[in-house]
């Protein structure tokens, strides 16, 4: 360019570069020293606080433990951001929260499917009944019955439990989840079954409704029963992976075995068993035994004094004799919920009847059909007094007053079908002396039997009108002479 002695060329890449510089640093272009400055301050206060990672080897910067990772998170409320923590203080130059979750994550998506389910220790006890039947033989008639099995899986430690019984229904159902806790030696937190009818009466996504008999065992274990929502199969893999565990290293050994018993076959399966849950992991160190040994045992609850008693509930309808009918037996529940609605829990001793969640009522059970069994304190007051009485009461009360009234008395008990039906009334007769005295009652009751008339009215005539107190007219005799003209004497049949 003229006047500069610099070439074209030059001056050209001379001015990109400066147009470079305040595109750079807009800052000086704009006489905004101070401000840039200020930056540059921040970005050094910024590499300060936030200094780039070491430029260390892994190794050196320390490998978390993955295995040890997954045992602690099932502890409880133990979280990966606690964990990271932990490993930041023992590695200060380790790897940041998000590297951790990533590759602990990489690190679990390779272990087993069953494996895949975080749970914490103690917590979650998944149960269900296998697909596949065991045969068994009856001895006597030859006769071959299919034993269900069901299976019960430990979330934390895959520990498992199975057992036969002959059906799924209720009992059996009830059955298999006590012996499932006493075989544990304690109580998990949760139990997660499926949406079996005997366990769920109702399935829904929200609140699915426990069958009664089944939410009282779990009331009385202390144990929340969560049943896995409909047609999401996620919600059970556990226990899928159990049951196809048991159906492989389990049922697969008995095909060729013959049982002659349910109890056999426990004995055969409780042997097999004990061989799972010592066989070690694949891809995890130890086995089923010392995972439940080590997470599930020292956490679990406390198995109650008592083992629960199987007992099922029914809906009853208060008849109008304040009695409700179970098995053609009659139990009194108190008078004032007459053509009430009450629940009755049975079992094979007792019979207890509530009334919106409080008990009202609790009886021995009976196998005497047609017969009632009731608690005084569940009469009314006029129905209490009368059954307070008996013949023998009444009798006895009768001869105090004198041989005619206990006379009457026991002619009117005589004369009903039913002693009970002359109560009422031989209860008046005798309260009679209390209005009249007793001397006075005696000698109605004894004119009254002259009379043939033992009826309270008859007796009540008596007194009102002081029929007692007149002389009784005596049956005379009537004297015939020993001879007479139209007697023929005994000689004349001889």
């Amino acid at each position: 360019m003229p006047g500069t002695g610099k070439s074209p060329d030059r001056s050209r890449s001379t001015l990109a570069n400066c147009r470079k510089l305040s595109v750079i640093n807009w800052p000086l272009k704009r006489g905004h020293l101070d401000n840039w400055v200020e930056n540059r301050r921040e970005a050094h206060l910024e590499r300060l606080l936030f200094p780039p990672p070491p430029d260390l080897p892994a190794q050196a910067r320390g490998i978390p433990d993955w295995q040890h990772i997954r045992d602690e998170l099932t502890g409880k409320n133990v979280t990966l951001f606690l964990l990271w923590q932990e490993y930041r203080q023992a590695n200060p130059d380790g790897y940041q929260y998000s590297w951790f979750c990533e590759h602990y994550r990489a690190w679990r998506g390779k272990l087993d499917l069953v494996m895949r389910q975080d749970h914490r220790a103690g917590e979650k006890l998944f149960v269900d009944y296998a697909g596949q039947t065991v045969p068994v033989i009856d001895r006597t008639t030859g006769e071959i019955h299919e034993a269900q099995v069901f299976v019960a899986v430990m979330g934390a430690s895959n520990y498992t439990y199975a057992e036969a019984t002959w059906s799924q229904t209720l009992p059996d159902w009830v059955g298999s989840h006590i012996r499932t806790f006493e075989f544990l030696g304690g109580v998990p937190e949760l139990v997660v079954p499926d949406n079996l009818r005997s366990g769920v009466s109702k399935a829904h996504r929200y609140e699915p409704d426990l069958n009664p008999t089944y939410q009282d065992m779990a009331t009385h274990y202390g144990v929340a029963v969560v049943p896995t929502r409909v047609r999401k199969p996620r919600d059970k893999a556990k226990v899928e992976g159990g049951v196809l565990i048991v159906e492989r290293w389990i049922l697969a050994a008995l095909r060729h075995r013959q049982h002659f018993s349910l109890g056999q076959l426990n004995a055969t399966i409780r042997e097999l068993l004990e061989r799972l849950n010592s066989r070690p992991f694949r891809k995890l160190p130890g086995c089923r035994r010392d995972h439940f040994e080590q997470l599930d045992k020292p956490v679990l609850q406390p198995l109650p004094a008592e083992p629960y008693v199987y007992a099922e509930w029914k809906k009853a309808r208060v008849h109008i004799d304040y009695h409700v009918a179970i098995d053609g037996h009659y139990y009194s529940v108190p008078y004032t919920l007459i053509k009430k609605e009450v629940e009755v829990r049975i079992t094979n001793n007792t019979i207890e009847c509530f009334y919106r969640g409080n008990r009202i009522a609790s009886h021995r059970r009976s196998d005497q059909k047609g017969r009632h069994t009731t608690i005084a304190a569940h009469m009314p007051e006029s129905h209490r007094q009368a059954g307070e009485w008996s013949p023998e009461r009444l009798i006895a009360w009768a001869a105090k007053t004198g041989p005619a009234t206990e006379k009457l008395i026991r002619t009117a008990l005589g004369a009903r079908k039913h002693p009970q039906q002359a109560y009422r009334s031989c209860l008046g007769i005798l309260r009679l002396g209390q209005s009249y005295g007793e001397s006075r009652l005696e000698a109605a009751c004894q004119r009254a039997l002259m009379l043939g008339s033992c009826r309270y009215k008859s007796i009540e005539s008596i007194l009102k009108h002081r029929l007692d107190q007149q002389p009784l007219e005596e049956q005379q005799e009537l004297a015939l002479p020993d001879t007479h003209d139209n007697i023929r004497g005994p000689a004349y049949y001889h």
